[in-house]
């Protein structure tokens, strides 16, 4: 193994893995635009309670993926398998409240119109679908170079001895 290589494995003993860390925080990000993007829409459609269980996803899916940022940014693997989880569940969100409301027609007055139209909910699949590929990616980096970061440290141990 080259000199590079092994002071590369090393360093990452003292340094934070901002790579996932950023992502997980990226998945909130992606999160909070589809949250905007949908919430904005001032429609009875949407009073609903599975509007309101939305809502409380939202807010656990912001707290476990801050959570899971700050323990991707220590190497934690069991985060990595919560991000997983995460983006899991991102990906089936697309098929509850966007694909319901993209179907639905409301009625006002004499008039019918879509709930949910193409460019928003082409949006709202966007941001959905970022934020899992978010997660997906900061767990694998994370499980990636735990990996390699515990191979090193049994690698030192055994030349120390």
């Amino acid at each position: 193994m080259s000199e590079d290589r092994i002071v590369s494995l090393d360093r990452m003993r003292y340094v934070k893995n901002k790579a996932s860390a950023n992502l997980a925080l990226l998945a909130i990000v992606f999160d909070v635009l589809y949250f905007v993007g949908l919430y904005r829409t001032n429609d009875e459609y949407y009073y609903t309670f599975m509007m309101g269980i939305s809502v409380i996803y939202n807010l656990i899916f912001m707290l476990m993926a801050f959570l899971s940022s700050e323990g991707v940014k220590n190497y934690k693997k069991g985060f990595s398998w919560l991000l997983f989880a995460l983006g899991v569940g991102q990906i089936v969100r697309i098929f509850i409240l966007p694909m319901q409301a993209h179907e639905a027609i409301g009625k006002l007055g004499n008039t019918t119109y879509m709930v949910m139209d193409d460019r928003q909910f082409a949006f709202s699949i966007a941001c959905l679908v970022l934020s899992a590929v978010c997660c997906f990616v900061s767990g694998i980096i994370n499980i990636d170079k735990k990996n390699r970061l515990d191979k090193h440290v049994a690698s030192l141990k055994g030349s120390a001895a």
